[in-house]
């Protein structure tokens, strides 16, 4: 497994991620990932636009268990690589990268926690290596294709406005210059957390993967994420390990999507919270207690 040493990171910043740092090849790119104790690993992905960060409190609430928690910054994202090329953002290469690093760390036994974009990423990635995945702790995000006739929320299509969206992407810094937006508690996302969100992408020309990983959304029956996410509803639907939900109900982009969700994964049980679509940022200590009750699911 090649490594590198981490970049460095300003000392307002350094101070909120009291966690081991450091970079593993995948493919062509470098991955940033933070790690913190041992045990079970629990793979904790993020979405779009954010980084590993978003876990920080998830981390900080499991402090002295027996888990190797894991959280990697997407490819694009983060302090991980980001190539300038639109095109290398599919989902099949995303999961590609996170199989990767999952062989690499040797992930046995795993609990997958997912949100957002790293929900379908995740499940597509193990959907590769059943073998590794023991447990799913599942939220707010996707785990199959939409349904046939769906429409694409607001977001999703204002990502596909010509000239409109590159300009609001790559120049402006949408949409993270506004997660506050999307939060059921706007204050959760305020400060030097805030400025934490914005600082990896803080250079126009590294703004390439929050407009890239929008327009993977699908938005209709022929896009080039739907096998992928075909797949992933394939192992959703028939993972016999234990998985529970946690949701956040005022969530603007993905909130309403609960019930398919749950039931693709066969009806397990989940917990509705207030928060919005970053609930790292608002219920961790729920999110944490999901996590306990998977791990004490599996001893």
């Amino acid at each position: 497994m090649q490594t590198l040493p981490p970049p460095a990171l300003p000392d307002w910043l350094s101070a909120q991620l009291p966690f081991e740092r450091y970079c593993v090849r995948v493919g062509p790119h470098w991955m940033h990932l933070m790690e913190a104790g041992e045990g079970r690993p629990v793979l904790m992905l993020h979405g779009n636009p954010t980084w590993g960060y978003l876990y920080r409190k998830v981390a900080a609430a499991l402090r002295g268990e027996p888990l190797r928690l894991v959280m990697p910054d997407l490819i694009g994202l983060g302090l991980s690589d980001k190539p300038h090329d639109l095109g290398v953002h599919q989902l099949a290469a995303h999961s590609q990268w996170i199989g990767t690093l999952i062989d690499h760390l040797d992930l046995d036994g795993a609990i997958f926690v997912g949100q957002d974009w790293g929900g379908p990423i995740g499940l597509h990635a193990f959907s590769q290596r059943r073998e590794r995945l023991a447990g799913m702790v599942v939220l707010n995000t996707v785990v199959g294709p939409p349904r046939p006739g769906f429409r694409p929320t607001a977001f999703h299509r204002f990502g596909r406005l010509p000239v409109v969206s590159d300009l609001a992407f790559r120049v402006v810094g949408f949409p993270q210059i506004a997660l506050d937006r999307a939060q059921g508690d706007r204050e959760s996302i305020r400060g030097e957390v805030a400025r934490a969100y914005r600082y990896p992408l803080r250079r126009i020309s590294d703004r390439v993967a929050p407009l890239a990983l929008t327009r993977m959304v699908p938005d209709g029956p022929t896009h080039p994420s739907i096998p992928a996410l075909e797949e992933c509803a394939a192992l959703a639907g028939s993972f016999e390990g234990p998985v529970r939900m946690v949701w956040g109900k005022r969530d603007p982009v993905l909130g309403r999507a609960l019930k398919r969700t749950r039931s693709l994964l066969g009806d397990p049980p989940v917990v509705e919270t207030d928060a919005g679509h970053f609930l790292q940022e608002e219920v961790p200590e729920v999110i944490a207690d999901a996590i306990r009750e998977v791990a004490a699911d599996l001893h």
